[in-house]
Formats: structure tokens, sequence, C-alpha cells
């Protein structure tokens, strides 16, 4: 009997969950985010566009692939990133400035390594009609369908590696529209308001608090971190990277974000793609900031657990 309490105590002793609300047997270790699309930068080539290379506990992560097709290869070329190792992506969602890239990737890499993006994560609703829209995203996909290439979509948040999750469809419990407002899906019923609805994030569960990546944030960047701490765990969310379309957000609207955000123990951010010059500025000002926790998302960033952000000159 003795010998089977000590052991449930050790058991129930290795689940328990830490500070951060995540069993640490489930944390991430070692991260590193490196920015490969964004406007700005000092080396490689700047457009409108978001993709990130996410390097978690010995796997590699395309998080969104530019808009031009070649962006996200030169960049990675010019910065010494090898990607023929990627096997899975996570689209944030279906807009043709983080999906451009994808198919001349998976082209280039599967030419050096047969087994490169095997796996496309997206948020359920991404294929959807758009009525004023190409809908590339539908040929691209059928193309890498052909290829062999595995779309898995989410509506929920779902841990898709070790300590990793996918928030799946975020609730838009705040007004934080920052969407096309002329967008429409077309529907059996007709056409309805186009919110984005697949919009997803990547959530990397780490001793140091949750970070966040966003393509763009169509789903507002507080419902993303209220989802983030209402269904994945309810740590402090301690660094926010990539797009979060603040870029037309009023002053108000900013002050409102920045304190929330500071309810969240927000310490660190790169705001790239539609974040917003002014927009960064500001709430690096609000949240009482500096230029070496919150900076202006540049081609070749990067993130760490050990460094923290790790800006390009230019950002500064």
């Amino acid at each position: 009997m003795t010998k089977i309490l000590g052991l449930l105590l050790m058991l129930s002793a290795a689940i328990v969950p830490d500070a951060y609300g995540a069993s640490s047997q489930r944390q991430v270790t070692e991260l590193k985010i490196t920015t490969l699309s964004t406007m700005l930068a000092s080396r490689g080539i700047g457009e409108w566009g978001y993709a990130a290379l996410i390097e978690v506990d010995g796997k590699k992560i395309l998080f969104d692939s530019g808009y031009r097709p070649q962006t996200v290869l030169q960049n990675a070329q010019e910065l010494g990133i090898d990607l023929s190792d990627v096997e899975d992506v996570i689209l944030s969602h279906n807009h043709g400035d983080h999906t451009g890239g994808l198919l001349s990737i998976a082209q280039a890499m599967r030419a050096k390594n047969p087994h490169a993006i095997k796996r496309v994560h997206v948020g359920k609703g991404i294929f959807a009609e758009r009525a004023n829209s190409r809908n590339s995203i539908w040929k691209m996909r059928d193309e890498l369908l052909k290829m062999g290439v595995e779309f898995i979509e989410y509506d929920k948040p779902t841990e898709i590696f070790s300590g990793v999750w996918v928030t799946g469809n975020v609730p838009r419990v705040h007004d934080e529209k920052n969407w096309n407002q002329k967008a429409k899906l077309v529907t059996q019923s007709g056409l309805v308001s186009d919110i984005v609805a697949e919009d997803l994030s990547l959530v990397l569960d780490t001793p140091k608090g949750f970070v966040l990546v966003s393509g763009c944030g169509h789903a507002g960047i507080i419902n993303t971190m209220e989802h983030i701490q209402t269904s994945i765990g309810q740590g402090n969310i301690t660094a926010a990277i990539g797009g979060f379309h603040l870029v037309f957000a009023s002053d108000d609207h900013l002050a409102w974000t920045a304190k929330k955000l500071q309810g969240f123990g927000l310490k660190q951010m790169i705001g790239s793609h539609c974040t917003g010059v002014d927009a960064l500025y500001t709430l690096r000002r609000l949240l009482k900031s500096d230029r070496q926790h919150m900076v202006v998302g540049a081609i070749g960033d990067e993130f760490s657990l050990k460094e923290g952000v790790k800006a390009g000159f230019i950002a500064h």
C-alpha cells in the first residue's frame, strides 16, 4: 500500500499545473522565431506580407508564407536558413499576403527533401467562398493536394505538438473590427459579412509564459489573448510576435488595447506587417516599455527564450 501511495503521489506531482496554467511536461524549452516576410528590411526583401520560421524543441514550423512567390525563399537564403526540413506550415487566414508564397516554397523544398511541407494547419472556414475576391487559395490548395500535402482544419484550440497550440476560431467578444467591412462570404442564404472567421494564431507554452504568434490578428489581439487564457491556460502572455492589424486603430482603441495588454503581462513585442509603425510606438509608450523589448518587425528579426527580442538595427 505504501509503495502504491508513493507512486500515485509521484504521478500527481508530475502533472500539477505550474504558475502558467499548463503541465511542465508539455512546455516548450527551446524557441526561436525569425521574421521572413514583412515590410521593413535592412537585409533581404521587404513586402506587404508576413511569414516567420518557428524553431521549437528541434522542430521547424513555417507560420504563413508571405505574399510574393519568392520572397520567403530569397530571404531564407540570404539569412542562411534552411527550410527543406520544414514539414508543418500554419496559415493564419486566407489572404494572399499570408498564403502567396506557399506553393513556391513547397515546390522548392520538395525538390530538396520529398518529406518537406507535409501538413498545412488552417482554421475552419479558410476555404469558404468569398464574393469579391479571387479565392486564389483554392488553386493553391488543389496543387498542394496533388503533391500529397495534407490540410488539417481547426475550429477550437488544439495542441499540435508538445507545448505548441493553434487557437482555432477565436470568439469575437470585444468589438475589434479590423477587417475589410465590405468583404462578403457566399452562403446558401445569401451574402454575409466576411469577418475572417478562420483567423487563428500560434501559441507556445513556455516556462516564461505564453508566446503568441499572429499573422494579422483579424480576430483582435485582445479577443485572441482572452481566448488563450479561457481555453488553453491561465498564464501570462508575455510575448506577442507578428501582425496585429492595429494600423488603423484610433488613439482611444490603442489606449484600451494597451491597458488590456498590461493585464495579460505582456513584456515583449515584435509588431510586424499590419500592426502599424505608429501603433507599435504608441503601445510601447503606453506600456512604458523600450526599444529593447518592443520593436517594429523587420526581416531577420528574432525572438528567443534565451535572448528575448533581437531586432536588426533598422527596427530601433
